[in-house]
Order: C-alpha cells, then structure tokens, then sequence
C-alpha cells in the first residue's frame, strides 16, 4: 500500500545543515518504498552555495527572507500557497520537519482539513534563541510556540534520549524516539588518503577535524587549546557568519571551507580525530559521518553526542563549554595511535546497523501507527513511547 506524503520543512538543499539531509533521504527513501512524497520548502537565496543534484520528488519552493543575524539561512513565508499545494497533492499524511514557522502554519492546516500529522523535533531553537541574545524571555517564548505545534500534532519524534527528555519537561506529549540514519558507504575509511594527508599535515602532525557550520551556538572557539597543541593541526571545515572570529581566535587552524560528497568523506577518513565543540545538539549528524569513517570523537556530554558516544570506548564525552577539557581529550587520543585506531574500529561498527534505509522503514513504522494502516516493510523494532 503506498501513501502520499506531504513534507513541510524549514531547511532543504542547497541549505547544508542535519534538518535539509534528514528531509532529503527520507524523500528518498519514501520514493525508493514506492510512495509519493512531495516537499514544501523555503527558496533558496540566489547563487546560494551547496550540492544540489536531482531531487527524488517533487518540491514545491516558497518565498523565503533571510534569517536576522544569520542572512545565509533563510526562512519560508507561509503564504496561500502553502495550503494550496497541501491540497494539490492531498496528502494522507503531513510531515513537519522540525516545524517553526512554515511547521505552524502547515499543522494548522493539517488539522483544518484532519489530515495525520508527525512532527520530527530536531532544531532546539530555544537555545539558539539564547544564544543570538534573546534570553531567558525569548527562550520561554520558543518553548510555548514549540509547544503549541508539537502538542497538535499526532506523533512527535525525537533524535536522541536528552532531547526526547526535553521535550516531555517542556510540556510536549505524544514523544517517541527516532534516530538518523548514516551513509556507511559513502563515510567509510578506505577513503582516507595519504596525498591529503599529506597536504593537511606536511610535517606529520596528528590531524584533528571540525564539521559543521561556524555559527556562534558551535562554540568552535573552544578549540582554541587543540589548535595551538604542539605536534597536532586543527582542521575546520564549513562556513557561516562566525568564519570572521574563528579565523582570528584559531589562527592555527585550517579552514578548508564547506566541502560535500565524496570530498568531504575523503577528507573525514583522512582525519586522525573528530572533535565537536557545540552543545546544543538535538542529535549530531556528524559525530555518526565521523564514527562511520573510523574516528574516534570528542564531543560535549550534552544532547544527541549522549547517545552517540560511548564514553571511553569510541571517543570521548567532556564537560560542556570547557576548553581545557575538550583539549585533555584530544591530547589522551593524539598521544596514542593504537587507541585511536581501537576507538575508531569501535565506533564504525556501531554506525553499521544505522544505514538510511533501516531509519526509513523505522519511519515508515511510525507513519503506519498514525495512519493506522500496516505496509511491509514494517522496522524490526518498534520504539517505546516516552510520553503520552
């Protein structure tokens, strides 16, 4: 039985972030099951930066404005069109990508109209609102919002354990797990390369990696002490309206720029360390993309790293916003190639059984239970309901 799937969401490519991935391989793997998605979605800014490719299915783009403080990202108006291409592809079920402003408008509609919603919590937009200045008050005011869609709709799905717990203490109901899935054959250590290597590294330094967005909630700045470590080279690779600071409070690193494909997987396999600094992550996509290429990761015991890194066996968890702590780890890793390489094999083989396709069929499973329908492929384990 195949269903027509509406996916609302704020980010899609070229936008380079882990809520544009995530709506992207769940098209795909809606398509490759023999469903019909389609994707609403903000418009990109003219000549924005990024892979695009083919899409697996229709999108609909709509009008967008660049977001205050950070002009790279933009975000969706919810104009009519909106509600007219929900109802031009009549969906049997809404799918809110870490639902905002296109998210609220969308489950209103939804709703209007009774169709099945499932909302995937994945921004925590509350801490960001922290971080850009807002406070305490503009913290609350994210929280009564998030509130207000998530408790509309259906099923509410959250990446990690820690932000599963969040949303139950803000007042979210209806909270269950799903994780990420992660390309393990893309992301896979016989892409390191010995010439890059070499290029990052001409003096044989231990090459410690950084992917991500340099945005000020990434707390990059943190690796101030890696970068000046003797015998080890700091490489950071993205871009965003911290790149400014971060070249002037890492002026030992390498900023190779946003880098994606197989380029970036060939410069993951080539690192000898990852190393995340931000702690306000609902689940951590690229912790997953380094594991899967044999590193071992440093990461804050914070959020989504909490279920992605098993302390002391793939890497390491360390106090949030401490340097020094973030610089401990590194050195214990950067000392010591055997546990590099222990840790990494470690690590890899956890990514194994979260390929793309089981997290797929495992939101399949998800959808199937709203809908009240059953299909095959069913997911092999159902997730416990946190709240209700």
């Amino acid at each position: 039985m195949s269903v027509r799937v509406a996916i609302v969401t704020e980010s899609f490519p070229p936008d380079v972030n882990g809520v544009a991935h995530c709506v992207l391989r769940v098209a795909e793997h809606l398509v490759l099951r023999g469903h019909h998605p389609l994707v609403i979605a903000p418009a990109p800014a003219r000549n924005a930066p990024g892979e695009v490719g083919s899409f697996p299915c229709p999108v609909v783009r709509l009008p967008s404005v660049p977001m205050p403080g950070y002009r790279g990202f933009r975000i969706g108006v919810p104009l009519p069109r909106l509600r007219t291409a929900l109802a031009g592809h009549a969906p049997d079920l809404v799918h809110l990508a870490s639902p905002f402003v296109l998210g609220s408008s969308a489950v209103a509609a939804a709703g209007r109209e009774g169709l099945p919603t499932v909302a995937v919590y994945q921004t925590d937009v509350p801490a960001y609102a922290r971080v850009y200045g807002a406070g305490k008050l503009g913290e609350a005011a994210a929280w009564r919002w998030l509130r207000r869609i998530h408790n509309a709709a259906d099923r509410n799905l959250a990446p990690s354990g820690a932000s599963a717990e969040r949303l139950r203490e803000h007042g979210v109901r209806r909270v269950w797990l799903w994780g990420r899935g992660v390309d393990t054959e893309r992301f896979d250590p016989a892409r390191r390369s010995a010439r890059l290597r070499q290029e990052l590294a001409p003096g044989g330094e231990v090459v410690v990696g950084y992917v991500g967005r340099l945005a000020p909630e990434k707390r990059v700045d943190l690796l101030w002490q890696v970068a000046a470590m003797p015998g080890v080279r700091l490489v950071v690779v993205g871009g965003g309206p911290a790149k400014v600071a971060l070249h002037r409070a890492l002026p030992g690193a390498l900023f190779l720029g946003p880098r994606y494909g197989t380029d970036l997987a060939t410069i993951y396999a080539s690192l000898d360390v990852f190393v995340h600094s931000g702690a306000c992550e609902t689940f951590g996509q690229t912790l997953q993309e380094a594991a899967a290429s044999g590193l071992p990761v440093v990461a804050p015991a914070a959020g989504g790293p909490l279920d992605l890194v098993d302390d002391g066996r793939t890497g390491y968890l360390v106090a949030p916003g401490d340097a020094g702590a973030f610089a401990d780890a590194v050195a214990r890793l950067a000392g010591n190639p055997q546990l590099r390489i222990t840790m990494g094999r470690a690590g890899r083989q956890k990514t194994i059984s979260r390929s793309w396709r089981a997290l797929g069929d495992e939101l399949l499973g998800h959808y199937s239970s709203v809908l009240g329908r059953s299909w095959r492929p069913l997911p092999l384990d159902v997730p416990v309901e946190i709240s209700r």
